[in-house]
């Protein structure tokens, strides 16, 4: 194979209907699973810099902000797993004319989801900082970074949503192009904004919502020029109702998951406020290691998706046995390299945030509570990453609902309240790790049962349900 036809086999997009189940979800994995580092290093290195920088106040505000930012999300998210869905079935169908309408259809929703949550959250940040109760000066620092994030909102629908269908149809490597260059880009802003301008928070948020307007407009351009796979023209751009209708009923279980993991965040966040503003940033440091400790399982869980959902469209569900089981393995190879990573240098990792000794003793032991979950945490992206790619959105969403509201907020206060004393008023800090890791332990073994049991399946022709 000659080095241009390497190049356009790897830049183009990946038919995962064909080959080693194996060789192809490590195909399109690799990729994706880069870009979502490249994704994670925005939170990140705002974090790293505001803390070192600024200071744990800073910090603290920067976390506090996280929750309710992600509830606003919750709209692309839906949009993105619904699009996601369909493209993988449209594009495994090899059905172009409909394809082409999803692309149009996607392109409404991210206009009309990005402007309509621009809006809201920009004139809602105040109340919404409220809910979660932070010490003044945190509150006032979360404010400012929250409503400079919502003015470019519309760059994080198009990023989201428009990556959403690019994935869903193979391409998971200008995604991760598009992230590194953001990336790149955020990192030079953050600097040249704090460091150089003393911008403070502020300086951070116009960084991250600059780089993510470049990344949304470079999906929008791959899409433009995707004349291969797809046709834009006046009629496919039309919004198409069907097409909206099923991508909703497709991506509602997925927002509502999400919207279901930011309310517990946000209420557990309220619990984490009330023990003060060191727990507050030892909290938002394991936070940002913890993102990139579930990058494998995420990337994964959508492999996982658009491998089914292509095999489903192409009508070979014999196919999707092998390729769980394989992807079942590289899952669990990677989460335990990452637990013995984060059980050895956990306190050098917090050390990136803060200097505090005190926040990165509670946050490296924040850290090892956590770290065999990531291994339960792997499972149930797999498996549920499969339910999906088959339709069934449902029965994730209920696991998310059971696991977070009926289990890990309940449980977070309550050891919280059995573990007060002199040294710790509103609880020890551990009660947020801890219920955490419990909860994820639970969440795989609701998701082994109810994917063994079989009901998922229920949204494929019956003539496939005996072979997957």
């Amino acid at each position: 194979m000659s080095l241009m036809s390497k190049l356009t086999r790897a830049f183009g997009v990946q038919d995962m209907t064909v080959g080693r189940p194996m060789d192809t979800l490590i195909t399109f994995s690799v990729p994706l699973l880069i870009g979502n580092f490249a994704q994670q290093l925005y939170n990140t290195v705002d974090s790293i810099i505001v803390g070192q920088y600024i200071g744990d106040t800073a910090l603290a505000a920067v976390g506090t902000s996280g929750p309710i930012l992600n509830l606003m999300l919750v709209l692309f998210m839906g949009i993105a797993t619904g699009a996601s869905i369909l493209s993988a079935q449209f594009f495994g169908a090899k059905d172009r004319p409909t394809l082409s309408k999803l692309v149009g259809s996607t392109f409404f929703l991210t206009l009309f989801s990005g402007i309509l949550m621009s809006v809201i959250g920009f004139f809602a940040s105040g109340f919404l900082i409220g809910l979660v109760h932070p010490p003044e000066n945190v509150g006032t620092g979360a404010v400012i970074y929250l409503q400079i994030i919502f003015i470019g909102m519309l760059g994080a629908a198009a990023y989201n949503i428009l990556s959403g269908v690019l994935r869903g149809m193979g391409d998971s490597v200008y995604p991760l192009i598009f992230l590194v260059i953001a990336c790149l880009l955020n990192i030079f802003l953050d600097i040249l904004f704090v460091r150089s301008f003393h911008m403070g928070i502020a300086g951070v948020a116009w960084a991250t919502i600059i780089a993510q307007a470049i990344s949304g407009i470079l999906c929008l351009i791959r899409l433009l020029r995707m004349s291969d796979t797809i046709d834009l023209n006046r009629s496919t751009l039309a919004p198409d109702k069907r097409l909206i209708v099923q991508l909703c009923r497709l991506g509602f279980p997925a927002g509502i998951t999400s919207a279901i993991f930011s309310l517990a965040s946000i209420i557990v966040q309220n619990l984490t406020n009330s023990m003060g503003e060191l727990t507050i940033a030892a909290s938002v440091a394991v936070m940002r290691v913890d993102g990139f400790a579930m990058l494998p399982n995420f990337t994964f869980g959508t492999a996982a998706t658009t491998y089914v959902g292509q095999n489903i469209g192409a009508g070979k569900p014999e196919r999707i046995r092998p390729g769980t089981r394989d992807l079942m393995k590289i899952a669990l190879i990677f989460a335990f390299i990452l637990v013995a990573g984060i059980l050895i240098f956990g306190k050098p990792l917090i050390s990136l945030f803060t200097q505090t000794e005190t926040v990165m003793d509670l946050g490296a032991l924040g850290l090892r509570i956590q770290a065999l979950g990531y291994i339960a945490f792997a499972v149930s992206q797999v498996l549920q990453g499969v339910m999906r790619g088959a339709g069934e959105t449902v029965i994730p969403m209920w696991i998310s609902v059971f696991t977070t509201v009926v289990l890990r907020m309940p449980l977070a206060y309550l050891i919280a309240g059995l573990t007060r004393s002199e040294m710790y008023p509103q609880g020890n800090p551990i009660a947020i790790f801890l219920s955490l890791l419990i909860s994820w332990i639970v969440a795989m073994l609701l998701s082994v049962w109810t994917f063994k049991r079989g009901k998922w399946k229920k949204h494929l022709p019956e003539s496939m349900r005996s072979l997957v």
